[in-house]
């Protein structure tokens, strides 16, 4: 079947250039092709005068070693009139800034997906619903972490030959890398791929090798980090639930073509397409007969702006995956004798670490393991137990927990500004708080008199712990109070009403939604119209079964925790009633902080 005719381009869609600031401050270059602006509204009627259309966009991330100006004939190509196209220089690419190929880690680079499609979203008053992505080898891994990790509702996504597995020909060379990242922290590779192996067209690779702009070097940890977060990409594929097209060539030197039809098998999507290219290399778009590409991208995305956006139901395999994990490993199985002798070491010698003697006897979930981590300060009965205690520490899990923590009080420090600026007191409901050590060192920081706080926890324990805690800190204007918070009673008797509420670490402690949006309308009933709500989830662990077959929790019992991608999660908060605004993870993806405001 021949591919759909492609409008002429235009003679010229010129791009114009703009800065946009990373979450970390940084100021990263993009360029921007925009629609014209309306004609001004004239006094009186305006007879014949045509509606004006809908702001829509188009969104492109290139690929490793490039930058945002080998987009201008795609962007021609495309025409697209209607919509306005904007490419970014992902830092240390193109004219951002940075070391050329480096970033601090691949999540550094999908965290900064998400700033720029806010700042473009707020910039041009452009929907995120009225956005298309398309992404191109590692902008295609980038963007796609960025829709798994952030669940945003753009249209839809396109991703055109995604590095999901680099073909690095050197035998155990993952390994090698992992091995060089430990021993120099900051290295880097030269790309091995010449411009004859990614396009036909001699012409493209002219420009590609005479290009000042584009940089050979790629960081180990950037290759590293891409590999693992495709690795989660192709575990949780299913939490996709985006339409999403999948381009690939067939003559690819770069990149392994099964896993992306893997991925595109395994997506949770509707709506999904998966198109191989079968003589083409790697760079698709800038292929001999790249208008083939281009075309598919462009039919798909004018067919999904015509379709009505698919409402889905969240994906089961997270309830499969806890329903699993409650079930005992078979006597023969070598993983249930494996996890068996990790208990029997931390039930013993482990338990000269301080951190894992307050797991066994308080719960590995408890408050007082969570400030144990979060002072992050390894302590022990002899050398051994301190030693210990650093590795358990070290855990990835516990790395995201402490980076929660800091996302934790960066939102919750950016709902109070967004409150005080009404010139209202603001009261925090803090509805499962454990030592309740995030909003008592964010209200000891900010020292704001006006802001007041209830800490809330079942566990009595816990409430006398947190009131210790505040007195330790000098933190007055709060109430520690016992309670139960998916008993949807139990909050109608607060005074003063809260206006801002967080829910932090909870969810993921019971596998039943309807506690949750039960705790959800019991929140929902106290908190005004432009009130906010921090809640955090846990889309993914890399420890989880090692945890659920090995720890307890603060019941005794097998610590099983029950994930929810961040779209279930997302989904949840909305039907209480509440509009997710902004959101903050950690590089792994593990823990997630959401500041979401009242709708009504």
């Amino acid at each position: 079947m021949a591919p759909p005719a492609v409008p002429a381009p235009p003679a010229n869609r010129p791009a114009t250039e703009h800065e946009f600031s990373a979450k970390d401050g940084v100021r990263l270059f993009y360029r921007a092709w925009l629609l014209p602006p309306p004609p001004p509204k004239l006094p009186g009627k305006q007879l014949g005068r045509p509606p004006e259309k809908p702001k829509r966009a188009v969104v492109l991330f290139h690929r490793g070693h490039e930058h945002s100006g080998r987009f201008q004939e795609m962007v021609d190509l495309l025409a697209m009139q209607d919509y306005s196209i904007f490419a970014w220089d992902a830092r240390g690419h193109g004219r951002s800034p940075g070391d050329r190929g480096f970033a601090a880690s691949f999540g550094r680079f999908v965290s900064d997906c998400d700033a720029f499609i806010a700042h473009i979203s707020d910039e041009y008053k452009i929907p995120i619903e009225s956005m298309a992505i398309i992404g191109h080898s590692v902008g295609a891994v980038i963007a796609a972490t960025w829709v798994l990790d952030y669940a945003p509702p753009i249209r839809c996504l396109v991703l055109g030959g995604p590095a999901l597995r680099v073909k690095l020909y050197v035998p155990l060379a993952m390994q090698g890398l992992r091995a060089l990242s430990i021993v120099r922290k900051k290295s880097f590779v030269q790309s091995y791929v010449k411009p004859s192996m990614l396009t036909h067209d001699p012409a493209e690779q002219d420009a590609y090798r005479n290009d000042p702009l584009i940089t050979r070097a790629i960081a180990v940890n950037i290759l590293i980090g891409m590999h693992d977060a495709a690795t989660r990409l192709l575990a949780n594929a299913s939490s996709i639930r985006v339409p999403t097209l999948i381009l690939a060539s067939g003559k690819d030197w770069v990149v392994e073509v099964p896993p992306q039809r893997d991925f595109c098998e395994k997506l949770g999507s509707a709506r999904k397409e998966f198109k191989l290219y079968p003589e083409f290399f790697h760079d698709l778009f800038h292929e001999t007969d790249r208008q083939q590409p281009i075309a598919k991208a462009r039919e798909f995305i004018v067919r999904e702006f015509a379709e009505t956006a698919a409402i889905l139901p969240p994906s089961e395999a997270n309830q499969a995956r806890y329903e699993q994990l409650r079930n005992p490993l078979p006597p023969y199985s070598p993983a249930r004798w494996a996890f068996g002798a990790q208990r029997v070491f931390l039930k013993t010698i482990g338990r000269l670490s301080h951190g894992v003697g307050i797991g066994w006897k308080s719960g590995f979930d408890s408050g007082e393991s969570l400030d144990h981590i979060y002072r992050n300060a390894a302590k022990g009965t002899t050398p051994l137990g301190r030693m210990i205690d650093r590795i358990y520490l070290a855990s990835p899990g516990w790395n995201g927990i402490r980076q929660r923590k800091v996302n934790l009080e960066r939102l919750l420090t950016s709902a109070i500004d967004r409150l005080g600026r009404d010139r209202k007191p603001v009261n925090i409901l803090d509805v499962a708080s454990g030592h309740g050590r995030y909003v008592l060192e964010t209200m000891q920081r900010l020292g704001n008199a006006e802001t007041s706080a209830v800490l809330r926890d079942f566990d009595p324990a816990h409430v006398e712990a947190t009131r210790l805690l505040a007195q330790q800190l000098g933190v007055s204007n709060i109430s520690c109070v016992q309670a139960d918070a998916f008993d949807r009673d139990s909050y109608n008797s607060l005074n003063p009403a809260p206006n801002l509420a967080i829910v932090s670490g909870l969810f993921e402690l019971f596998p039943d939604n309807k506690m949750v949006r039960t705790a959800l309308r019991g929140i929902a009933s106290v908190i005004p119209k432009n009130g906010c709500l921090i809640y955090t989830n846990q889309p993914w662990h890399p420890q989880l079964e090692m945890i659920a077959r090995v720890l307890d929790n603060r019941q005794g019992k097998p610590w099983i925790m029950r994930c929810r991608a961040q779209s279930e999660m997302d989904e949840l908060v909305r039907r209480a009633g509440f509009d997710k605004v902004e959101m903050l993870t950690d590089d792994d993806g593990i823990f997630t902080v959401s500041l979401a405001r009242r709708n009504e």
